[in-house]
Order: C-alpha cells, then structure tokens, then sequence
C-alpha cells in the first residue's frame, strides 16, 4: 500500500512538471513572435497599395505616333517672340522693393516668384543654370507677377511621353511648351496602370533636390550616392488631387541613374532607360531635360497628370 501511495504521488510530480514545462515552451514561443514582426522590412510608398482596386490591366505599349513640339526658347529670350506670361528686365542693384542694400539675383528671383535656374538660363542665353555673374543693364526673364500662372504635365504611359503646358489663368489659356521622352515604371499586370507608376492627377512637391556626383544620402536605409539612383534633379509629387491609383509617396519626377564607367572610373549618365518600362514607379527625363524642367516649374503650381493615352488628359484653359 505504502509503494503504491510513493507511486502515485512521484507520477503526480512528475504529470505536474511536464504541464509546466508545456506552457512554459508555448509562452517562449509567443514572445518570439513578436521580434520576427518588428524586423520585417517596411513597404515603401512606390509598393504602397493601391488606392483602386488592382485588377488585370489592359495596357499595351505603343509606338510614338504624336508631333514633337519644342517652344522653350521662348520661355528664355528677350526678343519679343517670348510668351506674353514672361517679361524682360533690366538689373539694377537698387530696386524700390528692397531697402537698405543692393539686390542680388536671388533677390530678383524671390520677389518675381522665379527660380534663380531660370533667371541663369534666361541671362547666359544657354542651358547655364549656375553662371550667375551679372551687372547693371543686363537684361533677363521673370514671370510676370500680375499672371496667374501655373503648368501642367501629361505622361502618357502608353508612349512614354510627356506633355508640357503653362496654363494662364488670369487669360484661361494654355500653352504647349515642349515634349519630352521619359521612362517609367516597369510593366505589372496586377496594377491598375498596367505599369509600377501609378495613373491620375498629382501636385508636385517643393521638396526638390539637386545632385552632383559626390553628393551622398539614405535612400532605403542605405547611404547611396544619389546621382546613381535620381539623376541630377529630383522632384517629388506633394498631393493627390483626383483619380490616383496610388498615393503619392514615393513618387516624383528625375533624371535617368548614373553608373560607373569601368573604364574612365567616372560616372556617366544611363541614357538607355529613357523610353523604356525600367523605374520603380517615378518618370525619369534625361539630364538636359530634367535640369530644364526643374528651372522652370519649381516655383510654380504643378500638376503632373499620368494617363495611359495623351488624349484622356484634360488640360485647364483653351488652346
């Protein structure tokens, strides 16, 4: 009897332990699960999802069937072939806008609501948009301040072109300034584009950037040399305004990468990626052209309207 009693209370010990041992292995594992979760990668806006239900897109890629148009020169003379939303004037360092010191060019570029890149094009009579060197009686464009002025661009996906027009507004007009080619995001069935760059309209936004080779940054917890990644000009979208198939995170208009050349150990500029399905979801321009852009609208409303074909855009003001 005395065995027996010894018997049962060592298997009752012994069934007490294992129950706790149990319980302790399943608590071990759930407390694991919680550092696996934290260490997932985060989602970057340009795999955000997406704000339309994503579905099989009909898209195809088409050849290029429209004219190329190229007005900007008139963005930048001082003849009188200039669009009537510019005006021509004279530098002097005394201005009755500012007191108490000479103006800069800078200062002319604040006051008329124009980017110092622009008033450099405008006065080198070239693509120069860091000479700034100027003296009395020099003659450059601004933006005239009593228009109300914005610009709109259209990127057809299709085509992988865009579209760019100043609109008036004070005169409900548009003008088509020039053409581009671009490259954009790489095809994806799944998204509602067809492709990685998502579709509708967006403003874009003034956390613009300029890069030189040597120029270093985070980009996806990395320090990256940016030129490599954005080109030479970075400019991001800042808002969704209407019918976008994603948020504007993420997204933004930039040059074409740069890559080292093995054989000059210098970096150049990717020209190939232009026109082609190759972004994660930004337009990308070629550097002349990305540089030009930038000069223009920065300091400007601007809507970037993202169509699969040019002629779903609708463009403010009348021809």
């Amino acid at each position: 009897m005395g065995r027996f009693l010894i018997f049962g209370t060592v298997c009752l010990f012994i069934g007490i332990a294992v129950v706790g041992w149990v319980k302790k292995s399943q608590n071990s594992e759930m407390v694991a699960v919680a550092p696996v979760e934290q260490m997932v990668e985060p989602v970057y806006a340009m795999q955000a999802e997406p704000i339309v239900s994503a579905s099989k897109a009909d898209f195809t890629p088409i050849k290029d069937d429209t004219e190329n148009v190229d007005e900007i020169y008139r963005l930048f003379t001082v003849s009188s072939s200039r669009y009537p939303f510019v005006e021509t004037i004279a530098y002097t360092p005394r201005v009755n806008w500012l007191k108490g010191r000479a103006a800069w060019l800078g200062d002319y570029a604040s006051y008329f609501n124009t980017s110092k890149h622009f008033i450099a094009r405008s006065l080198n009579g070239k693509p120069d948009y860091f000479t700034q060197k100027v003296t009395s009686g020099d003659r450059f464009n601004v933006f005239k301040p009593e228009t109300d002025l914005s610009f709109h661009l259209v990127v057809d996906l299709s085509r992988c072109k865009m579209w760019f027009y100043a609109v008036d507004l004070t005169e409900n007009k548009h003008h088509l300034i020039k053409t581009y080619h671009v490259g954009v995001g790489r095809l994806e069935s799944t998204s509602p584009s067809g492709t990685l760059t998502p579709t509708g309209k967006y403003l874009l936004g003034d956390k613009i950037a300029t890069y030189k080779p040597g120029t270093t940054g985070i980009f996806r917890d990395e320090e990256s040399e940016l030129i490599q990644i954005f080109g030479t000009r970075w400019i991001p979208f800042g808002a969704e305004i209407e019918d976008c198939s994603h948020p504007y995170k993420g997204y933004g208009i930039h040059g074409a990468p740069w890559s080292l050349d093995e054989k000059n150990q210098q970096l150049i500029e990717d020209r190939t990626t232009i026109g082609q399905y190759e972004s994660d979801g930004c337009v990308r321009l070629a550097k002349e052209d990305v540089e030009e852009l930038y000069a223009i609208v920065v300091t400007k409303p601007t809507v970037v309207e993202i169509v699969k074909d040019y002629r779903e855009a609708n463009v403010p003001g009348e021809p």
